[in-house]
């Protein structure tokens, strides 16, 4: 059993000489613990409200029929939750993801929605006890931003969130607009798993062009004073990186250095599945006809999701990371997709 071959090696005194390898092992052990452990539960409860049902029948006890039959229901609901969870078996699905936000079509307003977006995702990440680091931001010139990324960290997170990755769209009264009219708004997503260094991507010191500025943000003790901040450039592909998170110019350049290979990596995946095409075209613009979700606030309240038509009224909740449906709606249907191909 795989379990019983990572508890030995997780009790092995040498394996902390290798702290990569280390972490990869005790990751690998902590999900396979859980998953068994959820696997135990639901079977154990299961039959003990099974026994319950049979007994309330019996007993012709309505009041706990009832109750019976609501707690199976709630394990059916938890049981295809898993199965989901499940089809995260890709490559890189159970690698922690960067995850970056760019303002598009609509100035100020697309700029708000950039940093309201940003927002969404942080406190998704936190309902899942995922940790957040902030990797870079450039502030818009009235409010919001211009751009961001972040590291999330924690098990499954690429997998989970690598259909977030397109376009989307608000619509609301704008804020900034003194006669109050409403305005459409877009900001894009673009999501790449963190990898590790057993996964070899060449990177040639000729392909790349490495700027430095002065990062930029709200103020405080987190800003650096001098030209830190690194940009880099894969001048082959166009994928362009940046990191401002340290004072260290060495250690935003090994951070920007991770992102680009992570990109290229990503994009490596992306080939494999022949998903390049559809890629490329979901982000050839950040405007009209491209978005994947469309956020309503104004004149009704309304989230759908224009691959799967998942949606909810429930909009308010949706901008504070209640984002779970839509992600197991998109799961779901790749899946679907996966299967039909393979008929």
């Amino acid at each position: 059993m795989r379990l019983d071959e990572l508890n030995a090696a997780a009790e092995d005194p040498d394996l902390w000489n290798d702290p990569d390898a280390a972490q990869k092992v005790m990751r690998e052990r902590t999900k396979l613990d859980d998953a068994i452990s959820v696997i135990d539960d639901m079977e154990s409860g299961l039959v003990e409200h099974q026994e319950l049902l049979e007994m309330a029948e019996s007993e012709e006890d309505s009041e706990m029929v009832t109750e019976a039959e609501a707690a199976i229901t709630a394990m059916r609901d938890i049981g295809a939750k898993k199965q989901l969870e499940s089809l995260l078996s890709g490559e890189a699905d159970g690698n922690d993801a960067y995850l970056e936000v760019h303002a598009g079509a609509g100035g100020t307003e697309s700029q708000d929605w950039t940093e309201m977006l940003l927002r969404m995702y942080t406190r998704w990440a936190d309902s899942r006890g995922f940790k957040v680091e902030l990797l870079e931001e450039s502030p818009g010139e009235e409010a919001g931003l211009k751009s961001s990324t972040i590291r999330i960290i924690g098990t499954n997170v690429y997998g989970w969130l690598k259909t977030e990755a397109g376009v989307h769209r608000l619509v609301r009264i704008s804020p900034f607009d003194s006669q109050s009219r409403r305005h459409t708004s877009f900001a894009s997503i673009d999501i790449y798993p963190v990898i590790d260094d057993t996964i070899d991507i060449e990177v040639e010191d000729k392909d790349i062009r490495i700027d430095t500025y002065r990062a930029s943000g709200a103020g405080g003790q987190h800003v650096n004073r001098t030209d830190s901040a690194v940009r880099i450039t894969h001048e082959p592909t166009g994928i362009v990186v940046q990191c401002q998170n340290d004072r260290s110019q060495h250690k935003n350049r090994a951070a920007a250095m991770k992102m680009l290979r992570a990109r290229l990596y990503e994009r490596e995946l992306k080939r494999r599945e022949d998903e390049t095409r559809a890629a490329h075209e979901a982000k050839s613009d950040i405007g009209w006809g491209h978005q994947i979700r469309s956020y309503v606030l104004h004149p009704y309240q309304m989230v759908k999701d224009l691959r799967t038509n998942y949606e909810t009224g429930a909009a308010q909740n949706v901008l504070d990371g209640d984002l779970d449906n839509f992600l197991e709606a998109a799961l779901a249907a790749k899946a679907d997709q996966t299967q039909e191909s393979d008929v």
